[in-house]
């Protein structure tokens, strides 16, 4: 008995020491993708900081440096001296607000709806609105092209900011549906049964319990809207009109743009939505994933 004891502990020492060498190993595996994708990820963010603020010499000299050998900030200045940055800016800021801002309006009405009222077909419709996600959007770039011709609606931030918001309307309103299912039923009947209109329980119990998805849905359709691309292109054909995301590609079209000027539009177009997530950071979490613990 004692020596099948002992060869039984031996056997269990060694069963022991290979679960610890492969929970090693599997930790040491996963520690290495993760620094992978890390580099992979934010080498890129990392070069366009060291290409901006180094001088040209540097950036295009192989190998190039990985360190700034030398710092310098002329780039921008000669960069809003050579090209409308300023511009693009403004009315990217302003094709973003206003497309947030319809979000927001259009969602907060459209989640109620789907959350709170009882009618005929709403699950089919809250269904169809994500069946419209699978549609690539230039899918109807041409029908839409033909309607706004028509309409005189071309070259028109807010007519750009209402296709944008159409276009990342029905993830704002399953945001939002989410966290207005998390607000209890009982609390909206009261406020029913205290008065309220549909539109008071809305403005005076929904929205004040459900500011974190508000928060969300605002930096999700900013986001959308500051980088939307291919709608900008077409349908703003003046160049007093054009956003950043239209106006930095058009960089290597106007001239030789030195590849600093390159690296610094395109830190200064990322500044603003960079700051926006940093301030609104506490509540865009909670917003995104308030509806996943509904109890």
């Amino acid at each position: 008995m004692t020596t099948m004891d002992a060869g039984a502990g031996r056997a269990d020492s060694h069963v022991s020491a290979r679960r610890k060498v492969q929970r090693t190993a599997g930790r040491v595996a996963l520690y290495v993708a993760v620094i992978a994708v890390a580099v992979v990820t934010f080498f890129p963010i990392y070069w366009m900081l060291v290409s901006t603020f180094q001088p040209n010499k540097y950036t295009l000299h192989f190998p190039p440096p990985l360190i700034p050998k030398e710092i310098t900030v002329g780039q921008f200045a000669e960069l809003f001296a050579n090209h409308p940055v300023a511009l693009w800016l403004r009315n990217s800021f302003i094709i973003a607000v206003i497309t947030m801002l319809v979000c927001m309006i259009l969602s907060v009405m459209g989640a109620y709806a789907l959350s709170s009222l009882r009618w005929t077909g709403r699950n089919l419709f809250g269904l169809f609105l994500l069946v419209t996600q699978m549609l690539p959007e230039i899918l109807v770039l041409i029908p839409i092209y033909g309607i706004y011709r028509r309409l005189d609606l071309l070259n028109n931030l807010t007519s750009l900011s209402v296709i944008n918001a159409a276009f990342i309307l029905p993830i704002c309103i399953w945001i939002l549906k989410g966290v207005f299912d998390t607000v209890p039923s009982e609390v909206l009947d009261a406020a029913v049964v205290d008065g309220c209109t549909e539109l008071s329980v809305v403005w005076r119990i929904v929205l004040p319990l459900t500011i974190p998805g508000l928060v969300a849905v605002a930096v999700v359709a900013f986001f959308f809207a500051w980088n939307e691309y291919l709608y900008a292109g077409i349908l703003l054909g003046k160049a007093q009109l054009m956003p950043a995301s239209v106006g930095l590609s058009t960089l290597k079209a106007i001239g030789r743009t030195p590849v600093e000027q390159y690296m610094a539009a395109g830190l200064t177009f990322s500044i603003l939505p960079v700051a926006f997530y940093l301030v609104m950071q506490r509540y865009i979490v909670s917003g995104l994933t308030a509806g996943a613990v509904k109890g």
